[in-house]
């Protein structure tokens, strides 16, 4: 069984902030006084991390995501009718 693509992308986003968060806090012991500068450091290299390696994780939750409001069309179909009762109000309001 294949785990969900966000599930993926959520589990490699936190390790690309822990894990710096960890190397930060283990050889500088200044971050360890100063906890908040490591957490906003580690941030700033998860960011980094993410957007440079973790492109393909990324699209495939990205892709997973669409395919599961794909699958709500109906929804669609409803909003497609207010969208012309609107109009159609909005149409006699002018007409009067």
């Amino acid at each position: 069984m294949k785990p969900a693509p966000f599930f993926v992308y959520t589990v490699l986003r936190l390790l690309a902030f822990l894990v710096p968060l960890a190397i930060l806090w283990v050889f500088f012991p200044i971050f360890r006084e100063f906890w908040w500068l490591a957490a906003i450091f580690a941030a700033l290299i998860g960011t980094s991390i993410s957007m440079l390696f973790l492109r393909r994780p990324l699209s495939e939750a990205s892709a997973a995501l669409a395919e599961r409001r794909a699958a709500r069309s109906p929804r669609q179909d409803d909003a497609a009718a207010e969208d012309a009762a609107v109009d159609d109000a909005e149409g006699d309001d002018r007409r009067s």
